[in-house]
């Protein structure tokens, strides 16, 4: 194996484990006070000239490490760093065979081979992370993985003082929990900046990293907008300040002390900072704290559809000028939506005269909406702008749906890879077999997906669909629109036409 091909193999190793590590960690933790942490009128600025130290001196009383006790280690899973999973990754690992530090850690009884040994692990579990007051009287902000399933709660001050706390609420979609600490004394605390941060920003986090207690460090924000995977409303800050196992749901501050975002998660090879950490930013969670505080739980706006990016096929083969919006792909039966007029096939691209970007995009803007208000949606439909008003619901579980088997009787759609079968009981056409290599493959169709609509129509039968491809062959139109239902949800796939 060459030099440069062992290279590359090992590039790719990293990265794998880096993707693991960045998903060990998740989502974020928001909220939205309104007074600083002192009562100043002059903020607090700080400059690379003059060093943190005064910024840091101001808000560090603000910031808290949350410890949790866990019945047993199992449940203890859910705790940012001393869990029985988490454990396995906090020693010094991937230690060559003549590394000087084996000879150091062998004076260890709970390490073994540069890793902590399980087998001394306690059965009440400890985990602990961070996070930082937003209110006089208590309330503080950190991670939902950090507290989940804790029997216990307490929190540590920076000036060593130690409070018990109850978890008020928690958000599993975006990772958020409020806790609210048992004193009757006031509490210094911070508030959320209600400007969104620009890429370049000087960001300044602190945190309980590895339990070592108030920590700070210094970067810049990376890039904005990040998606890691971690929930439907990823939108995640990327900031190279050093982030760590225990830094979970602590705040990441600008140079006057306001919190821009909620340190979350990492990219890393070895499960410690490389520089790639992630922050929710502060607009996102301030009214799902809110709504915490309020209620105990999230509610969210519901519009009732499903959705899909309108790439360039789709694009085309609707006419758009813009790969921007979201496709409607189903609308959900006894839904806003539908009772507002929005069918399938609709591209929305505003709401509230908001520009749409993507599905992800519209899923938070209508999810930030109060349910029972009214919303403008702006549309294409047929190649015309319209806009509907739509009265927002509140967000139900998850539905539950089903696809009919496919019927007995064929017909062939050589030119696209297809063989198709009638629905069951006339509900579309059902996709028998898909040829390996074809258009069809290409586009991720499968045995067991049912084509609704061709080219705008609903298609019942195998010959629907052969006539309807049919007749745009030969003309200027380079792609045909399916609606295909894949399991529970549909989608829009544009088809190439093959030429007459």
């Amino acid at each position: 194996m060459s030099v440069s091909t062992t290279k590359k193999s090992r590039f790719l190793g990293l990265l794998a484990a880096g993707l693991l590590s960045a998903t060990a960690l998740t989502a974020a933790s928001l909220i939205a006070p309104t007074l600083p942490v002192y009562a100043e009128t002059q903020p607090v600025v700080a400059t690379s000239t003059q060093g943190y130290a005064d910024l840091v001196e101001k808000v560090m009383p603000a910031v808290i490490s949350v410890e949790v006790k866990f019945a047993n280690v199992a449940a203890g899973k859910s705790g940012d760093m001393d869990s029985d999973e988490d454990s396995q990754q906090f020693g010094i690992p991937n230690l060559p065979e003549d590394s000087p530090f084996r000879d150091f850690f062998k004076q260890f009884p709970q390490f073994k081979n540069g890793m902590p040994n399980q087998k001394q692990m306690p059965r009440n579990a400890m985990g602990q992370g961070s996070g930082f007051i937003i209110t006089a009287d208590g309330y503080a902000v950190t991670n939902n993985h950090v507290v989940q399933d804790a029997d216990e709660v307490s929190v540590k001050m920076n000036d060593g003082t130690e409070h018990k706390a109850k978890v008020i609420g928690t958000d599993p979609k975006t990772d958020l929990a409020l806790i609210k600490i048992d004193s009757d004394k006031p509490f210094q605390f911070v508030k959320f900046a209600d400007k969104e941060p620009r890429v370049g920003d000087v960001v300044i986090a602190v945190g309980n990293p590895f339990g070592l207690g108030g920590t700070v460090t210094s970067g810049i924000i990376s890039a904005r907008g990040r998606d890691i995977g971690s929930g439907p409303y990823d939108d995640f800050l990327q900031i190279d300040a050093s982030i760590n196992r225990g830094n979970s749901g602590g705040p990441a501050f600008d140079l006057e002390g306001n919190v821009v975002g909620i340190n979350t998660a990492i990219f890393s090879p070895s499960g410690g900072s490389v520089g790639i950490g992630f922050a929710i930013p502060a607009s996102t969670a301030q009214d799902v704290v809110d709504s915490l505080k309020n209620n105990g739980s999230v509610t969210r706006g519901w519009l009732g559809v499903q959705i899909q990016s309108v790439t360039e096929d789709i694009a085309e083969s609707m006419g758009l000028d813009i790969e921007k919006g979201a496709i409607v792909a189903d609308v959900t039966e006894n839904s806003p939506a539908l009772a507002a007029g929005i069918k399938t096939g609709d591209t929305i691209t505003k709401v509230n005269g908001e520009q749409v970007s993507d599905p992800r995009d519209l899923a938070k803007k209508v999810a930030r909406l109060a349910p029972g208000k009214s919303a403008k949606v702006e549309l294409i439909r047929g190649g015309k702008t319209m806009e509907i008003d739509v009265e927002i619901g509140k967000m139900p579980g998850d539905k539950q749906a089903s696809a009919g088997d496919a019927a007995p009787s064929f017909a062939s759609l050589a030119d696209l890879g297809l063989k198709l079968a009638p629905g069951n009981d006339g509900d579309g056409v059902s996709v028998v077999e898909v040829k390996p290599g074809s258009a069809a493959e290409e586009k991720g169709l499968k045995a067991g997906d049912v084509i609704l609509e061709v080219a705008g129509k609903e298609v019942h039968d195998p010959a629907d669909v052969t006539a309807a491809v049919g007749a745009l062959k030969g003309g200027k139109q380079k792609r045909v629109l399916m609606l295909v239902r894949s399991g529970d949800a549909q989608r829009f796939v544009a088809m190439p036409v093959a030429k007459g």
